[in-house]
């Protein structure tokens, strides 16, 4: 018994790749040898592999025996050395799989996937913008940034990686420079507008050294700050604190306009504005207008202007990036016709 815990206690060191490579070369060899040995019981092949793999996993259905000293020899030296190979390889297996578990809610992994977004900074915005990204694109892959000591919320699709956003070695982890777009949220626990502005300009100053290419959206506490930002070459700036004051304005003003930004920000909820690819018998402004208002849309805007009611008759530039309201399924139903972008 010393013997062979000994031996047992020397396979569980051994390297990974060597120890399947040899659980293969168990398996195979066993196989070949009882169907030589006992080709009367185990004609074929397969049969001999049957018995193997029932043997070694310990199942024993009795389907195949040996009956030769040859054969039965094969079978004690599986029962010996068969077993706990094919135990400690299991073990291995199921440890990685625990090892991999816990390093992914820990946030020590490393994302190798492309055309994800990645969002950096966990809060309640945080969590309201990953269900509305999935409620957009169920299918979509988001990788969150956060120095949390377990990652907030996880799924299939959801990646979490510990650190500091601002160090090139996190950003790396996420494959910053893949990623299809960069969510920076303002970091809401800290007190001064000033500081939270300067924690979002140091991250996102190191996101476009690493991936200039990518586009960024920040979030910052006031707009006078974002002249701060040029040097950093960020793409979008959401003013959060000005945005939520001006539709207070709006309505206390005029009662329920709220609920129409409501719907004009929330996939789930009723209208949606919609990015709609352009056709080539589209000349005009208003051969799109038109030819959605007939598909049961409105085309409002051209990239961020809102003035296509001015210039109908204004031909379409090639890099237009066009957006009408309308709800899912006429959404789904014009893409169908026009043709998906």
């Amino acid at each position: 018994m010393y013997f062979f815990r000994k031996i047992l206690l020397k396979m569980v060191k051994v390297n990974n790749l060597v120890l399947f490579l040899a659980s293969i070369a168990l398996l195979l060899l066993s196989s070949i040898l009882i169907v030589i040995v006992e080709n009367d019981t185990f004609p074929t092949l397969f049969d001999g592999f049957w018995w193997v793999m029932t043997t070694v996993t310990t199942v024993g259905y009795g389907d195949y025996s040996p009956i030769s000293a040859g054969g039965r020899l094969i079978a004690m030296f599986l029962y010996i050395f068969g077993i706990g190979l094919i135990g400690i390889v299991i073990g291995k297996v199921v440890d990685s799989l625990a090892i991999y578990r816990k390093k992914r809610l820990e946030g020590d992994i490393v994302y190798k996937d492309q055309g994800h977004f990645v969002i950096i900074g966990w809060s309640q915005k945080t969590e309201f913008a990953v269900k509305e990204m999935l409620d957009t694109h169920e299918d979509c892959e988001i990788v969150l940034i956060d120095q949390l000591p377990e990652a907030p919320m996880l799924s299939e699709n959801i990646h979490y990686i510990k650190g500091d956003a601002g160090d090139h070695s996190t950003l790396e982890k996420a494959n910053i420079t893949k990623a299809k777009a960069v969510l920076i949220f303002a970091d809401d626990q800290m007190t001064s507008n000033q500081m939270i502005d300067g924690k979002t300009l140091l991250i996102a100053s190191s996101v476009e050294n690493l991936a200039p290419g990518v586009h960024t959206i920040v979030e910052v506490m006031e707009e006078k700050h974002i002249n701060n930002f040029k040097h950093a070459q960020v793409d979008e700036f959401i003013v959060s604190s000005e945005t939520i004051s001006s539709l207070a304005v709006r309505a206390a003003f005029r009662k329920g306009v709220s609920g129409i930004y409501g719907q004009l920000l929330k996939r789930s909820v009723g209208e949606d504005l919609f990015y709609i690819p352009t056709r080539s018998e589209w000349r005009t402004y208003r051969d799109a207008f038109q030819n959605l208002l007939s598909e049961g849309a409105t085309l409002i805007a051209d990239r961020n202007d809102l003035a296509i009611n001015r210039k109908l008759d204004e031909p379409i530039p090639e890099n237009a990036e066009l957006y009408a309201v309308c709800d899912k399924a006429t959404y789904d139903a014009i893409l169908s016709k026009g043709g998906q972008s």
